[in-house]
């Protein structure tokens, strides 16, 4: 078993601030810091894909003004008060269309969803479904840790069967639902999956995503070391690979190519289809183009009092 220690996570944070200072962006990736207390657990792959995040958004150069973050309920959506900038903390299984609504109202600006798989396959599944149905333009994080974490360690429709969970002490019963299967069959314009392990992973698939102009899903493994005792961190060091490295001749355009890879139970990190000539909802809307004024700026106050009189 491959064990980090506290010297090298310190060591590895420091060659990532330092290579964020030679490359000229560190105000830029310091723009989204908070003095907020982190109140995730220690080892929380939550602090890696927060990282990860505001650092892809910094390369790109996005600015907090040019930015909306929209977070579910659970242990991912407690960082809803740890990023600066625009933030709305929705309900539980409904951040997708609240992202929806967002872009759709104000279309020049890029929006951030994430949610937990609790949330996103179990409570949320039907959002899912028209999200990648419509292919709305959001960049949406698909927190997996395998379990419910904010409410202790009960199983998920992820959960692997055989996992034993608080509400489950002789294991898990059910088997779980392969996440990327599911959008697969949807039809989608981007899929990707990644790992709290690997911040420069995670931070060039983030990257990718912003660049796509339609419904982004970026399945991003997390560990969840106070309940998830199945896959851990150190488990996920041992067994993940890489697509570009085990298949170098692998075409993401391929739909097909990309469905047999998710059914293997081997967890291949990588971008896994793009389909970028696939109009999104926001270029479907016929009755609306880009020069139409956003929605947002279509809102204004109506004086109803003429119609009171009436009651």
């Amino acid at each position: 078993m491959i064990i980090v220690s506290h010297r090298k996570i310190y060591s590895l944070f420091m060659t990532q601030t330092q290579n964020l200072a030679s490359a000229g962006i560190a105000d830029q990736y310091a723009q989204f810091e908070t003095s907020d207390v982190m109140t995730w657990c220690g080892g929380c792959g939550n602090y890696a894909i927060q990282n990860a995040l505001k650092r892809a958004l910094a390369l790109e150069g996005i600015g907090r003004d040019n930015v909306i973050f929209c977070f579910d309920v659970g242990c991912s959506g407690n960082g809803s008060d740890k990023m600066e900038g625009y933030t709305v903390h929705g309900l539980h299984g409904r951040v997708l269309p609240l992202a929806a609504g967002v872009k759709i109202a104000q279309h020049n600006t890029h929006i951030i969803c994430e949610a937990g798989d609790g949330a996103t396959f179990s409570e949320g599944a039907g959002h899912v479904i028209h999200a990648v149905r419509n292919d709305y333009p959001v960049l949406f994080i698909h927190h997996d840790n395998q379990n419910y974490g904010l409410t202790t360690g009960q199983c998920s429709s992820l959960t692997p069967k055989g996992c034993k969970m608080n509400a489950a002490p002789e294991g898990n019963p059910i088997e779980p639902l392969n996440p990327l299967e599911i959008v697969l069959s949807l039809k989608p314009s981007f899929v990707a999956r990644t790992c709290c392990v690997d911040v420069e992973h995670m931070t060039e698939i983030f990257r990718q995503a912003l660049n796509h102009k339609g419904f982004a899903f970026i399945e991003t493994l997390q560990s969840c070391p106070t309940y998830n005792k199945h896959t851990t961190h150190e488990w996920y060091v041992e067994n993940i690979k890489f697509i570009e490295k085990e298949f170098p001749d692998y075409d993401p355009a391929d739909i097909w190519q990309a469905k047999k890879l998710v059914a293997e139970e081997v967890p291949y990190l990588g971008l896994i289809y793009h389909n970028p000539k696939r109009e999104s909802f926001l270029e479907a809307l016929v009755q609306r183009d880009e020069n139409d004024p956003m929605l947002i700026d279509e809102v204004h106050q109506v004086d109803v009092s003429p119609f009171m009189t009436h009651l």
